[in-house]
């Protein structure tokens, strides 16, 4: 059985076998573009508030909010969330929903050439539902959402990460 001396022996020794492979910790990812402005997103939003961060924390980037300051702008076209009944029993109540966020967005400079052509994400959850446990239903569908919102705004900086210097 190892001993905890033994086991801080290996360490380096395991670091060296994980970095030799090319492992890595996930870092944001770095932007071509030194500001940018973002158009069309509702002011304090959870999902704006992310996207800013996201932005920010690449550290080559920062939000600003004039257009004279800024090298691209982001423009949100379309920001919706869907609930849609998905299954019924028989007597007609809710089994499942089906959860919907769509972002329509595209990247252009100030003077209006357009680096990232209109797109659109679309992302959609399943959700059981059961009414004597609609209180937690209601937090498990926020939950969802956030998940989604996360992924969309992954989504939108990996499109921006791969748009060259205007």
């Amino acid at each position: 059985m190892p001993t905890r001396r033994t086991s801080l022996r290996l360490l380096p020794a395991a670091a060296l076998l994980v970095a030799g492979c090319g492992f890595r910790l996930r870092r944001p990812p770095t932007l071509s573009f030194a500001t940018i402005q973002l158009v069309g997103f509702p002011p304090r939003s959870p999902f704006t508030e992310e996207l800013r961060r996201s932005i920010e924390a690449s550290g080559s980037t920062r939000v600003v909010d004039s257009v004279a300051a800024a090298r691209v702008v982001l423009e949100a076209l379309e920001d919706a969330r869907d609930k849609s009944v998905a299954a019924q029993s028989a007597a007609g109540q809710v089994r499942e929903f089906t959860l919907r966020t769509r972002l329509r967005f595209r990247l252009r400079t100030p003077a209006g050439r357009v680096l990232i052509p209109d797109n659109e994400l679309l992302l959609a959850r399943d959700m059981s539902y059961n009414e004597t446990n609609a209180l937690a239903k209601q937090q498990e569908e926020a939950a969802l959402y956030r998940g989604m919102q996360s992924d969309i705004v992954e989504q939108v900086m990996r499109r921006l990460a791969a748009v060259p210097a205007p």
